[in-house]
């Protein structure tokens, strides 16, 4: 039943698989709305509450340099994701461009890397949203036990499947008003701690900013150097979803694709003003508010909230809020986590490269369904499994999503290359923006996604467990779990196609271009 009493008829599946045709409601977003759900879906606040303290303690003082520094294959990539939408503006980006690029079979393992990175943060993300929402009550007894925490994250990703399910204008409203409250946090906890770090009573620890900070060859190792940007990358991801709500936004050959390289500049900024200041204010050492300090590192911001506003009078008041932005930060990315997934699924599907089912379309909402409830359990399902077995696994999970964010925006990256690669010589614009910007990052995401995995990652050591292979014998969990992930896709894929047959075939689906001599 509806929620007015009416009977609504059974979402129907979509026949048709051209960019704009799957029965997604057109038009429902403008820029501002797709800039917002691409800096929410970063979460800014819980990235770098969940990650600034895992840069420190790997690359030390130079962890502003760093976080900047991973801003650039980032930005080489947006602009990958901007000029293949501006010639083909279908939700499931990366699965459909490196499809035509490539081949069916790469276009699948594209669109498995969105969806296996996403299910995988969603365990962490529905794990900060229940911690912070009992500390900001004051239940501290609650945040710090495994089963409440559990149930509240798994509320937490009810909830929000719940609002993506209803609609995309919902969605997109809820993130205004979440993004602008954190933004606005973020920048009153940074002025603060500068001006406290340069007052005339500095807290014990704090050190004035150098010069040497942003000088990358300070940093003491190539896999310290590459560690960090692969953590730092962590924090700008996200910004894609902007361009996987394209068929539902308004002018969709232009204004994801520019939606996509603002946010990554506005996220530029925030997390360089942000990084400075709170490593100017706690300092790099390991004890206290230390942001080195590894009983802090998961959660950095926390811990420096009451060190910066205090804990009385309107100090307290502002310390409950960076705590309230940190569970809001992780609310909106959990929500914003979820409409990539189910579109890339829903792309897919009408594709004929996931079952039928997962095509459906809501006739009221015109949101997809199979695809949104599907993603929602396959997230609890994940979260429970792994909280259930060890919160090191959990852990290791967490830093895994590296490996897949590298995977598929590195092939979104040579995707476009290729499949521009006819008119590269046309003008120099075309020669730098649809090649050798996504080339350069492409192959900057592949050389950290190779070294990480199979040296830095691999290494018994590294990381909270350790898994003794057949054939390679101890390897570290982060790379089992990462490189793991994506032989599950393959796997799936080849059982998909055994049931299924070809995809990616349909003759009424042109290669749409900005430009008649765009199409390869």
């Amino acid at each position: 039943m509806s929620p007015v009493g009416k009977s609504v008829p059974a979402a129907p599946a979509v026949i048709s698989s051209g960019a704009g045709e799957k029965g997604l409601k057109t038009g429902a977003l403008g820029l501002f709305s797709s800039v917002s759900i691409g800096l929410a879906s970063t979460a800014p606040a819980y990235s770098l509450a969940a990650t600034l303290g895992l840069i420190v303690a790997g690359v030390g003082l130079q962890a502003p340099i760093v976080t900047i520094l991973a801003f650039i294959p980032m930005l080489l990539i947006a602009y990958a994701y901007k000029e293949l939408n501006a010639s083909d503006p279908d939700c499931g980006t990366t699965f459909v461009w490196a499809a035509r690029a490539f081949g069916p079979r790469t276009g699948w393992m594209g669109g498995w890397g969105i969806i296996v990175a996403d299910i995988i943060v969603m365990a962490n993300l529905a794990q900060i949203a229940g911690v912070y929402g009992f500390r900001l009550v004051g239940l501290e007894s609650l945040a710090g036990n495994k089963t409440w925490t559990t149930l509240a994250g798994v509320v937490w990703i009810i909830v929000m499947t719940v609002i993506c399910y209803i609609g995309i204008e919902i969605s997109a409203a809820l993130q205004r008003w979440l993004l602008c409250l954190e933004v606005a946090m973020l920048l009153v906890f940074s002025v603060t701690a500068l001006v406290k770090t340069y007052g005339s009573h500095p807290p014990a620890g704090s050190i004035h900013l150098a010069a040497s900070w942003y000088n990358p060859f300070a940093v003491s190792s190539s896999g310290a150097f590459t560690a960090g940007i692969l953590a730092a990358v962590f924090i700008y991801w996200g910004w894609d979803t902007a361009v996987s709500v394209n068929e539902e936004t308004a002018d969709s050959a232009r204004t994801p694709g520019r939606a996509a390289v603002i946010s990554t500049l506005l996220l530029l900024v925030i997390y360089a003003l942000v990084s400075t200041s709170a490593q100017a204010f706690a300092g790099v050492g390991t004890e206290g508010i230390g942001l080195a300090n590894p009983d802090n590192s998961g959660d950095v911001l926390s811990g420096l909230g009451g060190a910066v506003f205090g804990t009385a009078g309107f100090g307290w008041f502002l310390t409950k809020l960076l705590i309230f932005m940190v569970l809001t930060s992780a609310a909106a990315s959990t929500q914003t986590t979820i409409l990539p997934t189910a579109r890339t699924s829903f792309s897919m599907a009408t594709h004929r490269a996931l079952p039928e089912q997962f095509g459906r379309v809501h006739p009221r909402f015109l949101t997809p369904t199979w695809s949104t409830v599907v993603m929602g359990i396959a997230s609890i399902a994940f979260y429970v499994l792994l909280t259930a077995i060890s919160g090191n696994v959990l852990t290791d999970s967490i830093a895994s999503v590296g490996l897949g964010i590298a995977f598929y925006y590195g092939l979104t990256g040579f995707a476009c290359v290729w499949y521009y690669r006819k008119v590269l010589t046309r003008s120099p614009r075309d020669f730098l923006t649809k090649g050798v910007l996504p080339l350069l990052g492409g192959l900057s995401l592949l050389y950290f996604f190779c070294y990480a995995a199979f040296d830095v990652y691999a290494k018994p050591d590294y990381g909270a467990t350790s898994i003794d292979l057949p054939v390679f014998g101890e390897t570290g969990g982060v790379t089992v779990i990462g490189i793991g992930s994506l032989v599950l896709g393959l796997v799936l894929m080849l059982v998909q196609q055994a049931v299924q047959g070809s995809w990616f075939r349909h003759p009424d689906v042109p290669v749409a271009a900005a430009h008649p001599a765009d199409a390869p």
